[in-house]
C-alpha cells in the first residue's frame, strides 16, 4: 500500500509502542494482508465494511472473517473470493461451539485463522477490527497496524455479549488508531483513546442519484398506489414500530414501505395494516429503484440505547436520490441535516404525519432540491472517507520509525 508509507506526523510519540515494522521497498505493498474482522455477513447488508474493503482489496490482499456457522463435518475454513483481492473467510464450527463465549468455538478459530495466515507466509498482517468480540480467536496475533472502526456501539444493541463492552477496552488498548461512524460515537470514544477520528459513514451520490430519473417500478412496489412513504435498511430493535403503526393508522391514503432483511425481531412484532408493506431484504444495486417510487423517505427510529450513537448512512443515500427525509430526533441526522430544509425531524407519530403532508403539499422540484443537497454531499463520497482514513494511517506511521498498539488514554 505504497500510498500509506509516508506522512507528516501529528501524533505526540507517546501515542504509540515501538514495534518493527517491515520494510516496504519500492512498488510493493506495505502489509502482505490485512485480516478484517467483522460481526456482520459479507451478503447481508451493503454497507460500510463492504465499501472500505473493497477500496483497501484494490491496494492489498483482503481476508474478511465473519463469524462461524455450524457444520455436521469437521470443522474446517471456508474461503471463497468476493472480488480481485478479497476473500471471505467463514470458521465451519460444530453447532455447540458456535455461540459467543465458546472456548473451544475460539480455540478453533484461532487455529483456522493460524492456519490462514501460514498458508500465506504472511506474520504481521493490518489488523481491521469491526467487533472486540473477535480478540477471543486474535488477541494472539502480532500486528504492524491495528485499525479499530467503531461503527456502532454494539454494547447496546439487542442481545449483545454480556463481556462486550470488558473486549472493547482491550481492543482499544491493542488499537493503533480508532476510526467511528459519526460525531456521537466519536465524542463517546474520544476520552478511552487517544488517537481516535470521526469518519460518517459516505455516499455513492451517482449510484442514488439514479433514483432521480422516471424509471419502472420494481414488481412488488409497483402496484401500491400513491403517495408513498419509504424506508429501506435493517428492520431490527432500533425501528419505533409503535410509532410506524400509529402513523400509518393516522394516515391511512399513505402507504408506508418498508424494504431491508428482519434482524433481531420476531415477525410477530411487526406492525400490521393494509397500508404497510414490509418487502423484505433487496439487493444494494436495486435501492435506488425502490427509493425512485418513493414521494418521502422516512427514518422512524426509536429513541432508545441502541440509536443514541448512530448515524443512519441512508440520510445522505434518500438526498443523493433527491428525496425529502422525516427522521425522529436523531442527535447526528439533526446536526449534519436539521438545518438543510430537506429533512424534516419529527417527535412522535403526528409530527410524523404532518411532516409527510406538508412534503406532498409543498414538493420541492427536482433540480432545486438536488442543488441544495449537492453541498452536503459533496464531502461524503467513500472515496474521501477512504482517503482521511489512509492518511491517519500514515500518520501513526510516520510517527514513529517502527510501531504498534496505541496507549489507552483511559486509566
Amino acid at each position: 500500500m505504497d500510498n500509506l508509507q509516508t506522512a507528516p506526523s501529528t501524533l505526540p510519540e507517546s501515542s504509540v509502542s515501538r514495534r518493527r515494522t517491515p520494510e516496504a521497498g519500492p512498488g510493493r505493498s506495505q502489509w502482505d494482508l490485512a485480516l478484517c474482522l467483522s460481526h456482520l455477513r459479507w451478503d447481508f447488508v451493503y454497507q460500510r465494511p463492504q465499501h472500505l474493503m473493497s477500496r483497501l482489496a484494490a491496494k492489498m490482499p483482503v481476508v474478511y472473517v465473519e463469524e462461524p456457522v455450524p457444520t455436521d463435518s469437521a470443522p474446517w475454513l471456508e474461503q471463497r473470493h468476493a472480488m480481485p483481492g478479497l476473500t471471505i473467510a467463514v470458521p465451519r464450527l460444530a453447532p455447540e461451539h458456535c455461540a459467543v463465549g465458546s472456548v473451544a468455538g475460539a480455540a478453533e478459530q484461532r487455529r483456522m485463522i493460524d492456519g490462514l495466515l501460514a498458508e500465506r507466509g504472511v506474520d504481521r498482517p493490518l489488523l481491521w477490527y469491526y467487533t472486540p468480540m473477535a480478540l477471543a480467536y486474535s488477541d494472539h496475533l502480532e500486528a504492524d497496524l491495528v485499525v479499530y472502526d467503531c461503527m456502532d456501539e454494539l454494547s447496546a444493541f439487542r442481545f449483545a455479549p454480556p463481556d462486550l463492552l470488558e473486549r472493547e477496552r482491550q481492543l482499544l488498548e491493542k488499537s493503533d488508531v480508532v476510526f467511528t461512524g459519526g460525531r456521537s460515537l466519536y465524542e463517546a470514544k474520544r476520552q478511552r483513546h487517544s488517537n481516535v477520528h470521526a469518519f460518517p459513514s459516505g455516499v455513492d451520490v451517482a449510484h442514488f442519484a439514479r433514483a432521480r430519473e422516471s424509471g419502472s417500478d420494481p414488481a412488488d412496489q409497483q402496484p401500491l398506489p400513491r403517495p408513498r412513504i419509504g424506508y429501506y435498511g435493517v428492520i431490527d430493535e432500533r425501528l419505533d414500530y409503535p410509532l410506524i403503526a400509529a402513523a400509518a393508522s393516522l394516515r391511512p391514503a399513505y402507504q408506508w414501505i418498508f424494504v431491508g432483511p428482519l434482524a433481531k425481531v420476531d415477525p410477530a412484532e411487526l406492525p400490521r395494516a393494509p397500508n404497510l408493506h414490509f418487502l423484505g431484504p433487496k439487493p444494494y444495486s436495486q435501492l435506488p429503484d425502490y427509493l425512485g417510487g418513493w414521494d418521502v423517505a422516512m427514518m422512524p427510529f426509536a429513541l432508545n440505547e441502541s440509536t443514541a450513537y448512530i448515524s443512519p448512512t441512508k440520510t445522505p443515500e434518500y438526498l443523493a436520490g433527491a428525496r425529502p427525509v422525516i427522521s425522529t430526533p436523531i442527535e447526528d441526522v439533526i446536526r449534519g441535516y436539521g438545518a438543510s430544509g430537506l429533512v424534516s425531524v419529527a417527535q412522535d407519530a403526528d409530527g410524523f404525519v404532518r411532516a409527510a403532508d406538508a412534503w406532498l403539499e409543498r414538493p420541492l422540484a427536482t433540480p432545486e432540491f438536488v442543488t441544495r443537497a449537492a453541498p452536503l454531499l459533496a464531502p461524503m463520497s467513500w472515496d474521501g472517507v477512504f482517503a482521511g482514513m489512509q492518511e491517519q494511517i500514515r500518520r501513526v506511521r510516520a510517527a514513529v520509525p517502527s510501531f504498534g498498539a496505541a496507549a489507552s488514554a483511559s486509566a
